[in-house]
């Protein structure tokens, strides 16, 4: 039987070459430190601004009802309120309701399925239930984001989705055929009230991906397939025809994606079918190069038989291929040698993956420049480690929120625990996020992006005002929304925070170089290819002052899966 165990570990975790056999994450998960006056951060201990997340209070419903009377008491002592999943791998402060006296409802006991109907080949299940666990209870789930940990409620929120232009999209939401969402109500119905929102209903497009600002999701709907196989090889390839094979490759792979990185002097490809029935460049690059060999060695975690690999193509059942996330179940007593890399308890790696998506239209154009921009200095690209540009496929949505045909692109880079510390080359991928963005038309992921990349990013959503209607009529008091959401949502000023640093921090774009670290030799400069873009660029003799957070964290015995 085909296993897909390290499958994501390419994309973000084999860099720390931590293992993932074996832990309910603790620290690891989205944390709640109490039930009232409490903080609650995301897996990564970590918001992009380094703020801390406070709330006066938190809630564990368990069942629909005592949901209900969670949303209920926060709208009638109009506090504001967020939902936080039990794993809660968003960057931006998607769970934090801004100042002190806010409410966070947590969806981890939330997490039952509700029922199954074989003959219509329908599941429900509570928004908290983990994409691990509902794909155990379906089997038939045809597409799912490539890591397993997050929720049912989380990944509809941002919109998380796999790699597929095939049938109705690659995305989880697209195959929601019904949900129940609590909301605020008025006092004469008790301040909250449970909406059932069924196919065809005009609301139902708005809230499969919401931000969370229209209500707490309870249960979920999803439509299934038949049970299939799927036959998956990675390809090394010359990328000369980058450029070209990437407008291409989604139309012919139903699962298809790309990764491009200059860790190894190749292109990998995914052939993935469904069957019937800054210290030094040189020793970064060769240490990434090493790793990379290792991985692909391996399979990227593949077996042919659940123990071994023994060559490609990988042939498995969709439920035993489709996702990974091994170290969410890592044991209590190995001396946390198998918790997932991000674990604050072990303080690894400290990295951030930024997502994006570029209209597949203009995707080959954005390929090519990215290619001119990494041949000026190809080590520079080694920042990105083993996980180098992963370029995955998403069909048009019909979500007001949801993407047009699109290369989905994933990068990922480290980030210092010290706010104010420069990264090594962060020039190169601070061009390359501003290019996708602002010459080539893309949108930032809603889970996964840094606050500059979402001004103005709602514009380029054309039902974007039919979304804001349905949050009038759902929450028109804003109990949902905080500061940051009404910023991303164009309701408020941009989420942009200007000041000293604040381009090292990732919170803005310079336009001056006391927004970069002058003092460090950083200063603000155009981009070398996308020359509009401005960038904190390294200008001293050699480079110093910046942190390099791979040298400092990885176990030399460490197991890769």
């Amino acid at each position: 039987m085909a296993t897909m165990e390290g499958l994501q570990i390419l994309l973000l975790l084999v860099l720390t070459q931590m293992s993932l056999t074996g832990s309910r994450p603790s620290a690891g998960s989205a944390r709640i430190d109490g039930t009232s006056n409490c903080t609650t951060t995301n897996a990564y201990a970590s918001f992009p601004d380094h703020s801390i997340c406070r709330a006066a209070s938190a809630a564990y419903p368990r069942r629909e009802q005592e949901l209900v009377a969670a949303v209920a008491a926060a709208a009638a002592a109009r506090r504001n309120v967020k939902v936080a999943a039990r794993y809660s791998h968003s960057f931006p402060e998607l769970a934090c309701p801004g100042g002190s006296d806010g409410a966070i409802i947590s969806t981890r006991w939330l997490n039952r399925t509700v029922r199954v109907d074989a003959e219509k080949r329908l599941v429900t299940v509570e928004s908290g239930m983990v994409l691990r666990d509902l794909i155990r209870a379906a089997a038939t789930l045809p597409h799912s984001p490539y890591w397993y940990g997050l929720t049912v409620g989380g990944l509809l929120a941002t919109g998380a989705h796999g790699s597929s232009l095939w049938g109705k999209v690659g995305a989880v939401h697209e195959y929601v055929v019904g949900l129940r969402i609590v909301t605020p109500a008025p006092a004469s119905q008790g301040f909250a009230t449970a909406r059932e929102l069924g196919t065809g209903h005009p609301d139902l497009d708005a809230a499969k991906v919401s931000l969370g600002v229209l209500g707490v999701i309870s249960q979920v709907t999803l439509a299934l397939q038949p049970l299939f196989k799927r036959s998956v090889s990675f390809v090394n390839r010359d990328e000369s025809d980058l450029a070209q094979q990437v407008a291409t490759w989604g139309d012919l792979h139903e699962f298809g994606d790309i990764t491009n990185r200059e860790t190894l002097p190749c292109l990998c490809t995914r052939a993935d079918e469904r069957l019937e029935a800054n210290g030094s460049d040189a020793p970064r690059c060769s240490a990434t190069r090493t790793v990379a060999a290792r991985v692909e060695s391996q399979a990227y975690g593949l077996t042919n038989d659940g123990v071994s690999f023994t060559g490609y193509p990988v042939v498995g059942y969709q439920h035993r291929i489709q996702a990974s996330g091994t170290c969410l179940d890592s044991a209590e007593d190995d001396g946390l040698q198998s918790v997932c890399y991000w674990d604050s308890r072990i303080r690894g790696p400290f990295v951030y993956n930024s997502g994006f998506s570029v209209p597949l239209s203009r995707a080959p154009a954005f390929v090519a420049d990215v290619q001119r921009l990494r041949d000026l200095n190809p080590q520079a690209f080694c920042a990105l480690g083993v996980s180098g540009v992963l370029m995955r496929y998403v069909r048009a949505s019909t979500a007001y929120l949801g993407k047009p045909d699109s290369i989905a692109v994933d990068i990922d880079y480290y980030r210092s625990y010290a706010s104010g510390v420069p990264r090594a080359h962060a020039d190169v991928i601070d061009e390359m996020e501003q290019m996708e963005l602002l010459k080539y038309g893309g949108v930032p992921h809603w889970g996964k992006s840094r606050n500059f990349n979402f001004d103005g990013a709602i514009a380029k959503y054309p039902r974007a005002s039919e979304f804001l209607k349905v949050k009038d009529r759902y929450d028109p008091e804003g109990i949902f929304s905080s500061e940051w959401s009404d910023q991303v949502l164009g309701i408020r000023e941009n989420p942009s925070i200007v000041g000293k640093g604040c381009a090292i921090e990732w919170l803005c774009v310079c336009s001056e170089d006391s927004h970069s670290a002058p003092e460090k030799g950083y200063l603000c400069r155009p981009g070398k290819v996308y020359t509009e873009a401005r960038v904190c660029a390294f200008v001293g003799d050699e480079h110093a002052g910046f942190v390099d957070v791979l040298w400092n964290v990885v176990p030399a015995n460490a197991a890769l899966f």
